[in-house]
């Protein structure tokens, strides 16, 4: 089966092909693996705690026993109803392990493999995509507005619903992880309480943002011109895990406010104006520096500087080169024309 484009991944998640008797997810998002791969399971068997039709294999497991996968997807059920076979962490060493199983006349079980990020080219991903009877599906992080309408449909789960400035906040804040933001929004309800709507009060108070705050002090030296600050923030955020995506739209999100702030200048407000049309606006603390940001940055530089970042994301998506080296990069560039842009 070809490769799924990212955009219709959760259409066939809702409704795989009855032809394909293994996935592979793959991803810097590993709570969006794990709910895909949940969600996959459930289309099979109802209860994932089965031990009758769910079995959970290592890579040691299979390594040792290279037969065991096939034997397992051949084998039936002592109580009837097709199986799941579940494998984590996948890794390019199981190449020959599902090469073998996929070629197996018989097929009882859908399996799944969960692994991380795989580079175009990798050769367990290249099997999923090229196999007739498989599928690969990236998970990357979500974008922007697929954050929001995650938020919504998490808080509408607890039968919440947040306002325009919370809702704003919490998809600022959110979406490095799917399950982290899935656990963050359980932790918000727990602590509304009674209350239905949630408020931008509360969305502070209650989640946390300790990544969050180390993105926005990396787009604000970026902004800035600032390389020292830049190099050790972005050290920090890759040390820690981050994925380069959600560094690029971290930083993409601040030159798009940046970009409306000077694009209202333009149309003859203030730079004080500007900013206080944004939504949501500044923090007060950040406020002198987005000032000097929005009038040092020529709003054709800007557009420039946007198209570079969303370039820098389609290439961590489209080819093989190290996503950190893509990343690193074009940070550099930015930064470079922000110390020129500087006042």
């Amino acid at each position: 089966m070809v490769a799924l484009p990212a955009g219709k991944v959760e259409a066939f998640v809702r409704k795989p092909d009855t032809g394909i008797i293994a996935v592979l997810l793959y991803g810097p998002d590993r709570g969006l693996v794990r709910e895909r791969a949940d969600k996959l399971a459930r289309m099979v068997v109802d209860d994932l705690s089965d031990p009758f039709r769910v079995v959970e294999l290592t890579v040691s497991d299979l390594l040792s026993d290279t037969a065991r996968l096939s034997d397992e997807m051949a084998a039936l059920s002592m109580i009837g109803g097709r199986r799941v076979i579940r494998v984590r962490s996948a890794t390019n060493d199981l190449t020959n392990v599902f090469t073998s199983a996929l070629q197996s006349p018989v097929a009882n079980a859908l399996t799944i493999a969960e692994a991380g990020e795989l580079r175009k080219g990798a050769k367990l991903r290249s099997l999923f995509e090229g196999a007739e009877t498989a599928a690969a599906l990236p998970c990357y992080s979500d974008s922007p507005r697929e954050i929001g309408d995650v938020v919504r449909e998490s808080l509408a789960a607890f039968g919440l619903e947040a306002e325009r400035d919370a809702l704003e906040y919490l998809s600022t804040h959110l979406g490095n992880d799917r399950m982290v933001t899935r656990r963050e929004i359980e932790k918000l309800a727990a602590y509304m309480g009674e209350e239905r709507v949630v408020r931008r009060a509360e969305a502070v108070a209650c989640v946390g943002d300790s990544t969050s705050l180390s993105l926005d002090d990396l787009a604000f030296a970026v902004g800035s011109g600032n390389h020292a600050a830049m190099a050790r923030t972005l050290d920090r955020l890759e040390r820690e895990g981050t994925a380069a995506v959600s560094i690029l739209r971290a930083v993409q999100q601040h030159f798009v406010r940046l970009h409306q702030a000077a694009g209202a200048i333009q149309g003859g407000a203030s730079t004080d104006q500007a900013l206080a049309r944004l939504r949501p606006q500044p923090h007060f603390s950040r406020k002198d520096m987005m000032r000097r940001q929005v009038e040092g940055w020529p709003p054709g530089r800007l557009a420039t500087a946007l198209h570079l970042l969303l370039d820098a994301e389609l290439d961590c998506k489209s080819t093989g080169m190290p996503d950190r080296t893509i990343c690193g990069r074009v940070l550099l560039q930015i930064t470079e024309a922000g110390r020129r842009s500087r006042v």
